[in-house]
C-alpha cells in the first residue's frame, strides 16, 4: 500500500498541513522540522502522488504524441515501437508520462493536438513524421504548446529539433552499390510530403549525380510493406530496370527483397538491395539485409529529454544533432550482374 501524506504526519508527530508545507518546500515550518519530516518520509518510502504533483504545480506531467498513421501499421513498422521506447525509458527517469494519439481520420490530427492543449493535459509534445510547410507548426504556436520536432521542418520554427542526417547513409549505401559494379541503381522512396521522404531521396539523387549516372529509377511509396512490392514492381517491369535498389525503410527491403524473390529473382545475383534503419529482424533475412543502421530508441531518449529541459527552462534552444548513421553491410548486396539475366516479372 502507498504511503500517504497522513502516514508520514502520524509518524512525524505534525500535521498534515506542515507536512504538505515540507514535501512541497513552502514556507510554514522551521528548518529543523522541515528536516525530520523529509528524513520519516524517506524512511517510510513515500513517494508523490503525480496527480496531486501536477494539481499543486499547474503541470500535468505528461508528454503528448499524435501519431497519423493507421494503426495497424504501428505494429509492423519497427521503428515506432523502438522510438517510442526511449521517450518512455527517459520519461519514467522524470516521473512523467506520455499521452499517445493515433489520428487518422480528417481533421482528427488537429483535433488532437487541441485536445491535448485543452486544460493542460499535457506540458508538451514531440512532432513526428515532420512534413513539407508544415501546418502544425502554426497550430503548436497557436496554442502555446511548447514541443520539439524531429528534424528541422523546411518552414520557420521556433522549436528545437533533435536531427539525424539521412545524407551520409544513403549516400555510402549507393557508393557500396557502385564498387560494386551497379550504374542502374533504383530508390523506392518514402511519401515525398515527409521531410525524411524527401532528404532520402534527394541523398540517392545526389550520389547517384555524383558518379555522373541519371537518377531515373525512382518509384514513390509510403513506407509500408505493400507500399514497397508496389513500387518494387513498378521498377522491376521498366525494360531498364535496376540491378540494385535502395529503400528508404527496411520494411519496404523486406518486401520488395521478397516480391523480387518470389518473381524468381535472385538476390543478390540478380538485384541487390538495401535498407534503412537496421530493424532487428533484417539480420535473420535470406539473405540478411544489408542496411543503414540508426538508433530509434536513442531518438525518442534524446527528443524526450530535448522537451523536458525546455520545459525546465534549461534548454540552450539549440537543435540537437544525432550521430548519422552508417551502413551495415550483409549479404543482400553483391556484384552487378555482366548482364540481365532474368526478364522483368
Amino acid at each position: 500500500m502507498a504511503v500517504t501524506i497522513s502516514d508520514v504526519a502520524h509518524a512525524a508527530g505534525v500535521s498534515k498541513g506542515a507536512v504538505s508545507y515540507a514535501l512541497n518546500n513552502q514556507p510554514g515550518v522551521s528548518d529543523a522540522t522541515r528536516g525530520r519530516i523529509l528524513q520519516v518520509a524517506k524512511e517510510l518510502g513515500w513517494k508523490p502522488s503525480l496527480r496531486a504533483k501536477g494539481l499543486s504545480s499547474a503541470k500535468a506531467y505528461a508528454l503528448g504524441l499524435v501519431v497519423a498513421r493507421d494503426p495497424k501499421l504501428l505494429g509492423t513498422d519497427p521503428f515506432f515501437p523502438a522510438f517510442i521506447a526511449g521517450i518512455e525509458t527517459t520519461l519514467a527517469e522524470h516521473d512523467y508520462t506520455l499521452v499517445l494519439s493515433v489520428a487518422t481520420a480528417p481533421g482528427a490530427e488537429e483535433r488532437a493536438y487541441r485536445k491535448l492543449a485543452d486544460g493542460g493535459r499535457v506540458d508538451g509534445v514531440i512532432l513526428t513524421d515532420v512534413r513539407h510547410n508544415d501546418s502544425r507548426i502554426g497550430l503548436l504556436r497557436e496554442l502555446k504548446l511548447p514541443a520539439v520536432t524531429l528534424n528541422r521542418p523546411d518552414s520557420d520554427s521556433p522549436f528545437p529539433a533533435v536531427s539525424m542526417d539521412d545524407t551520409d547513409g544513403i549516400t555510402a549505401a549507393v557508393e557500396h552499390l557502385l564498387a560494386l559494379g551497379h550504374v542502374r541503381i533504383g530508390h523506392v522512396g518514402g511519401a515525398q510530403e515527409y521531410i525524411h521522404g524527401r532528404s532520402r531521396r534527394r541523398a540517392w539523387e545526389a550520389a547517384m549525380a555524383a558518379a555522373g549516372l541519371a537518377a531515373d529509377l525512382f518509384a514513390e511509396a509510403d513506407f509500408t510493406a505493400p507500399g514497397g512490392v508496389a513500387a518494387t514492381a513498378e521498377l522491376l517491369r521498366r525494360p531498364d530496370r535496376p540491378t540494385a535498389i535502395v529503400y528508404a525503410n527496411d520494411l519496404m527491403a523486406t518486401s520488395g527483397q521478397s516480391f523480387a524473390q518470389s518473381q524468381g529473382l535472385s538476390v543478390p545475383g540478380d538485384l541487390s538491395i538495401t535498407g534503412y534503419d537496421n530493424a532487428e529482424f533484417t539480420q535473420y533475412l535470406n539473405p540478411p539485409l544489408t542496411t543503414i543502421a540508426t538508433d530509434p530508441m536513442r531518438w525518442g531518449r534524446v527528443a524526450a529529454q530535448a522537451l523536458l529541459d525546455q520545459l525546465n527552462g534549461t534548454h540552450s534552444g539549440e537543435d540537437t544533432d544525432l550521430q548519422a548513421p552508417s551502413l551495415l553491410v550483409r549479404a543482400s548486396t553483391g556484384p552487378a550482374p555482366s548482364t540481365t539475366t532474368k526478364p522483368a516479372p
